[in-house]
């Protein structure tokens, strides 16, 4: 069970093919011979055998095959025999590559394929490429060189240009797959699996749309939380975004909501396909997410500006070297070398000058990588300096891109390079954009590892109050909530609004004014209308009592001349803002598909359209995210000290911001909602004017029972968190794993006994290897779970000073399997607490919350010799059986 379920696809032992080179038609016919000699080409590790379903013979004589993965390549009217007869041969697994097959028939083979238990990759795709096991199951090509780099790809057709660019850069592959429309195992299966494959040490993807958000949230995350993931998107402006969507036959949404995705996701996108060449080559070389600082060396003043230019305008930083460095280095250049901002070492630069600058920026610790740029000169030899950079490779932990400009003198020079894994690029602004790349990655980082609950820890908001309006104003058959309905969600989650009262007549209105104060706002209050301003429904700065009295009655004239068919409550009195250095500021929540609810934030007022400042984030947020949304945003710069006016309440609108995640958590209903303007000064935040548009609540996936069904990433459960009293005395507090507990996750392996830790991962390994740690930390609370038992302990230093620390001393853990209605559990619990009841209590909480997600039954492998989790096991009352695929384990059940 710690294989993933798609190993026998992407890893088998054995396969069996049914294709027919003979079959008439001739899009059919290419595909087979092209899958027949892409799989003849090379000698695959395991066994592989052809079958003819029209002549092989009867099922009696395939009876003695059994085979991990079935390959089909046949028309359609044959796939659904060809699909029933891999499972008479016991196929975990079978790969369909066709073209041009209906949604329809997609779903009959889907139905087929679920019934034998069956992952079935495509149909509509050219199939994948496993280099290592010397498996070309494609019709994409030859077989890629071997390599850490994953490819997955919506395009056949960019697959194959990819693969045939990737031969001549000497970039490897550990797997490639081609996706297309209707295919039953999509993205997010390709992703899982390639975040758990230890061949893999980052991802590149070629996506036109997705099928399920949360299924591509969850899987995106994982693997980038493990490795790193480059996205290319296609459908970026609203033509190709309508094509991308006929192409893939998925959900293309927002291409700002997309962007705001992969960001939270960890991920880093590209924007055209010569950037996702660059990604590949920097991600090829295996460097790692670091920081924004560039070091620029080079051999020419102009070529090194360009590069610092490009450095500027992607918002990256010109390293700059230390006082220190700069001593130490100047008297091993040429004289006419430059040291003040870029790595200048002039025209007489030979190998030695080079290898000296860039083991001066490798150890400097203002340096996060290296750009080498050499442009050649007369008598210059290219190749000697690109053997020289070449040997530092090995030497240099940091990453080190290069640029050998210009074209037939400097080829062997490249091939140097490339030969050596050292990303060479043609031109300085390619080399910088890559660059970026690296350090979009690692500032991306930061954002997955942000796990905020639905409620942030301010005040509690009156959640059951904020329901009633909404189920009110359902219930008159609307959407559109008036302004004081809107007003009054607001300040049940304690969003500041400015008093607002609603006048019925002229009169009324008269007096609700005088009683205010001047100046003040009147705004129609209907719920046929959404933009006040499009009715002339807005009157503001009214200084006089009698002129609140005209102008309600001109704007009920005149709204009701416009709008003849519109029902009208009145009109809304509110008093004007007093400050005019107040910046007006707009937040909001649009609603996407797929990705669901997304909130903005950016300037406002009635020029919001205009100045189209919006800056995204998908739900929850917490401060971290809060601030580098506003960040984000151009209005930001205007919010500090500004042609004289004070610096804003920046902590009031970061709070306004996680006021409005908890009603987007909290109140599925919400589709869209702006508050507009929002005024900000040094004294606070005060939400002038909202509109928010509301829906029934979407339904929930069958089966399970979240509050939370209507969000991309679902929140921290805190509702999980529990103090439960300790056996023998003290107490310990139960609850879901985040990220941050990464370092006493480690302290707990690390204090494991040798014999904990094997009957734990069946392994003497001492310590989790990184990308094992970072999976189990940051998990998708919906598919799994992960509850951890922490205790608090006092320590001495050697002062005599008392300190509190935590512990974690247990961990019980399930993941759903792929059945999605079962759930494969593990626990571990520190060697000191054995015997106080840890195990026992943390496997009923985990059980108490896959219950909770509506799955039917708990199992897992349990070493035969370790024979306290057996009688742990028995005393739940689990049923213990033998496991049939390996007599050293115990399978456990339980049902739920």
């Amino acid at each position: 069970m710690d294989k993933h379920y798609l190993t026998p696809l992407f890893s088998p032992e054995s396969i069996v093919v049914f294709a027919n080179p003979a079959e008439t038609g001739e899009a059919t016919s290419a595909l087979n011979q092209a899958l027949l000699e892409a799989l003849k080409a090379q000698r695959f590790s395991g066994t592989l055998q052809f079958v003819d379903i029209h002549t092989t013979g009867t099922l009696a004589d395939l009876a003695q095959t059994v085979a991990d993965l079935a390959i089909i390549a046949l028309p359609a009217q044959d796939m659904n025999a060809a699909l029933e007869l891999a499972a008479r041969l016991s196929c975990k697994a079978a790969l369909l590559i066709s073209t041009g097959i209906s949604a329809d028939k997609a779903a009959e083979l889907k139905k087929i394929a679920r019934r034998e238990g069956i992952h079935l990759l495509g149909p509509n795709c050219l199939g994948f490429q496993r280099p290592s096991l010397q498996l070309n199951a494609s019709a994409s090509g030859g077989l890629a060189r071997a390599g850490s780099l994953a490819l997955i790809s919506q395009s056949g057709a960019l697959t194959a240009s990819m693969l045939d660019w990737a031969s001549n850069n000497a970039v490897g592959f550990s797997t490639v797959v081609s996706l297309g429309p209707n295919t039953v195992l999509d993205m997010a299966d390709v992703l899982d699996f390639l975040a758990n494959d230890a061949k893999t040490h980052s991802i590149i993807v070629y996506l036109e749309g997705i099928s399920n958000a949360r299924r591509f949230m969850s899987a995106l995350r994982s693997a980038a939380n493990a490795k790193p993931v480059v996205v290319l998107k296609a459908g970026r402006k609203p033509a190709g975004n309508e094509a991308a969507q006929t192409h893939s036959g998925a959900i293309v949404g927002s291409d700002d909501v997309f962007d705001a995705a992969l960001r939270r996701a960890g991920a880093v996108r590209v924007r055209s396909f010569v950037q996702l060449f660059s990604a590949a080559k920097c991600l090829a070389s295996r460097y790692r997410p670091v920081g924004k600082r560039l070091a620029i060396v080079t051999n020419g003043g102009g070529p090194g500006v360009l590069a610092a230019d490009w450095v500027n305008e992607i918002h990256l930083q010109l390293a700059k070297l230390s006082h220190e460095t700069v001593q130490a280095l100047k008297p091993q250049l040429p004289a006419l070398a430059s040291l003040t901002d870029l790595i200048d070492l002039s025209e007489e630069a030979g190998p030695a000058h080079y290898a000296a600058a860039i083991e001066a920026a490798h150890k400097d610790r203002e340096v996060d990588g290296v750009l080498v740029i050499c442009s050649p000169k007369v008598g210059m030899d290219t190749s000697a300096i690109a053997q020289a950079v070449a040997a530092l490779k090995p030497k240099v932990g940091k990453p080190m891109l290069a640029c050998w400009m210009g074209d037939r003198s400097v080829v062997p020079a490249r091939a140097i390079l490339n030969e050596a894994s050292i990303p060479s690029f043609r031109t300085p602004e390619a080399a910088v954009g890559a660059f970026g790349n690296l350090a979009a990655f690692y500032q991306n980082q930061q954002l997955l590892q942000q796990t905020p609950p639905p409620l942030s820890t301010l005040a509690k908001p009156d959640i059951e109050g904020a329901r009633l309006v909404i189920e009110s104003v359902l219930a008159e058959r609307r959407k559109v909530l008036t302004e004081m309905e809107s007003k009054t969600l607001l300040s049940a989650f304690h969003i500041p609004v400015t008093e607002t009262l609603l006048a019925r007549s002229a009169t009324e209105a008269m007096m609700i004014a005088t009683q205010l104060g001047f100046p003040v706002a009147l705004k129609i209050d209907s719920p046929d209308i959404s933009h006040k301003s499009d009715v002339q429904g807005v009157v503001l700065n009214i200084m006089s009592g009698s002129a609140a009295r005209d102008a309600y009655s001109d704007m009920i004239e005149r709204v009701t001349r416009l709008l003849p068919q519109a029902r009208i409550n009145g009109v809304t009195v509110q008093r004007m803002a007093r400050n005019r250095r107040g910046r007006e500021i707009c937040v909001g929540l649009v609603t996407d598909a797929p990705f669901g609810p997304v909130i903005t934030f950016g300037a406002g007022g009635t020029m919001i359209e205009l100045i189209d400042d919006r800056a995204m984030e998908l739900p929850p947020l917490n401060l971290f995210l809060a601030r580098r949304m506003i960040d984000r945003s151009r209005v930001a710069e205007t919010l500090g000290e500004w042609r004289g006016a004070t610096a804003a309440d920046r902590d009031a609108l970061e709070q306004v911001l996680l006021r409005v995640s908890e009603m987007v958590c909290e109140l599925p209903q919400l589709r869209e909602m702006d508050i507009n303007p929002i005024i900000v000064d040094e004294s606070g935040a005060v939400a002038v004017d909202a509109r928010i548009v509301i829906d029934s609540a979407p339904q929930a996936a069958s089966g399970r029972l979240s509050n939370y069904h209507h969000l991309s990433i679902l929140p921290y459960p805190a509702r999980y968190e529990q103090v439960l009293p300790l056996r023998g005395g003290g107490e310990y507090t139960v609850r879901p794993i985040h990220p941050d507990d990464a370092q006493m996750l480690q302290d707990l392996m690390h204090h494991l006994s040798q014999e904990s830790r094997y009957f734990r991962f069946v392994s003497s390994m001492a310590e989790l290897p990184p990308q094992m740690l970072a999976r189990f930390t940051l998990i998708d609370y919906d598919r799994e779970m992960a509850l951890v038992a922490v205790v608090k302990e006092r320590t001495a230093n050697a002062e005599g000073e008392i300190s509190e620390t935590e512990r974690i001393v247990g961990v019980s853990r399930y993941i759903t399997n792929p059945d999605q209605t079962s759930c494969e559990f593990s626990l571990v619990v520190a060697d000191d607490f054995n015997g106080k009841g840890l195990g026992s209590r943390l496997m009923e909480c985990i059980m108490d919350v896959a219950r909770e997600k509506g799955l039917s039954e708990i199992d897992g492998l349990v070493l035969a010799n370790n024979q306290p989790m057996l009688k742990l096991m028995r005393g739940l009352g689990f049923s213990v059986k033998a496991f049939a695929e390996d007599p050293e384990f115990k399978l456990v059940t339980h049902p739920l």
